[in-house]
This record gives structure tokens, C-alpha cells and sequence, in this order.
């Protein structure tokens, strides 16, 4: 739990400005957090806060790499990251009433008692947003020394096989011009 201190900015007796922090996250950081769909993850994260009188303006800069399951072929796929992300931290008397009336998700509230910034959980989420939903090569990229071409070649002959028209459907192309009517 102590190595989650890296992670706590003493706003409080920075002066107004711009401070810049950066961090290289590894899979030990994820430990705390449930599992994750990727390893090997060597993230480099730059944050920049610009510290105003009532609020911060925090940008993270989100670079690096980490391997993950190939959607298509379930061989490992290494990615690059590469992503940035602003988020506003305003100070209020009641923080929790505002977070939750909030409806902006790049507005946060902290109690104006507060002196330390926490912010692994923002670079767990950054993170995690970084990585694209498809996680697979491109098509020019298919076949290449990451891909599984035994998956590969099963996938084609299955592709082949398809028939043309399910005959399922059969019969109902003469519907299928009635709702223009």
C-alpha cells in the first residue's frame, strides 16, 4: 500500500502554474485492481497540472506498450499506446454532491480541505482507455509473426464453406419489398 503514495500529489504547497509529473507504470501497479485482459504493460504517463486559484487543470499524456489476446486469432498482440487525456479537479464544500450532480466526466470535485491529489485510479482508467475495443492486427498486418495461422487458415475454410443465401431466409425476399408500399 505504500508504493501507492508515489501516487498522491501534495497540491497544496505547489505555487500556481504548471508542474509536470511523469510515472512509468509496469503490471505490478494493476495488482491492486482486478484482473486485467493485457500484460507485460510498460506505460509512460506524463501528467501535467496547471494549478489555478479553485482548480487544476490535469492533462495525461498516456505513451507505451503491453500485449494483449489477439481478437481474431488468440495468439498475443503487442500494442502501442498512445493517447491523452484533460480532466478539470475543482475544489467545493461538497464534493460528493457535486460528483454526483456532475455530468460532465472530465470535471471532478475534491473537498477544499483536501492537500493531496490521488490519482492511480485516473491512470488505471487512462489506461485501460487507451487500449482500442478490436484488439487485432490490420488487414495489411494479417498473417504477419504475431498471427496464429492455423486460426487463420480455419477461419478461411470456414469463410468458404458459408453458403451464399441462408435458407433460413428463404422464401421472404418477397416481403422484403411490401414496407415501401
Amino acid at each position: 500500500m505504500n508504493s501507492r503514495r508515489n501516487y498522491d500529489i501534495a497540491f497544496v504547497g505547489l505555487k500556481p502554474g504548471t508542474h509536470e509529473f511523469e510515472y512509468t507504470i509496469d503490471d505490478k501497479f494493476f495488482v491492486e485492481y482486478q484482473e486485467q485482459d493485457f500484460r507485460n504493460c510498460t506505460a509512460h504517463v506524463k501528467l501535467t497540472l496547471d494549478k489555478q486559484n479553485g482548480f487544476m487543470l490535469l492533462k495525461f499524456e498516456i505513451g507505451g506498450k503491453l500485449e494483449v489476446t489477439c481478437d481474431r486469432c488468440g495468439n498475443n498482440l503487442p500494442l502501442e499506446l498512445w493517447d491523452d487525456f484533460n480532466l478539470v479537479v475543482k475544489m467545493s464544500d461538497e464534493p460528493d454532491v457535486m460528483n454526483e450532480q456532475e455530468e460532465d466526466p472530465d470535471v471532478y470535485y475534491i473537498s477544499k480541505g483536501e492537500s493531496h491529489l490521488h490519482i492511480a485510479d485516473w491512470i488505471y482508467e487512462f489506461i485501460n482507455l487507451s487500449i482500442p475495443m478490436q484488439r487485432m492486427c490490420s488487414d495489411d498486418e494479417m498473417g504477419g509473426p504475431h498471427c496464429n495461422k492455423e486460426v487463420l487458415e480455419m477461419l478461411k475454410k470456414l469463410e468458404e464453406q458459408k453458403p451464399s443465401t441462408n435458407p433460413l431466409w428463404k422464401g421472404l425476399e418477397k416481403f422484403k419489398d411490401l414496407g415501401d408500399n
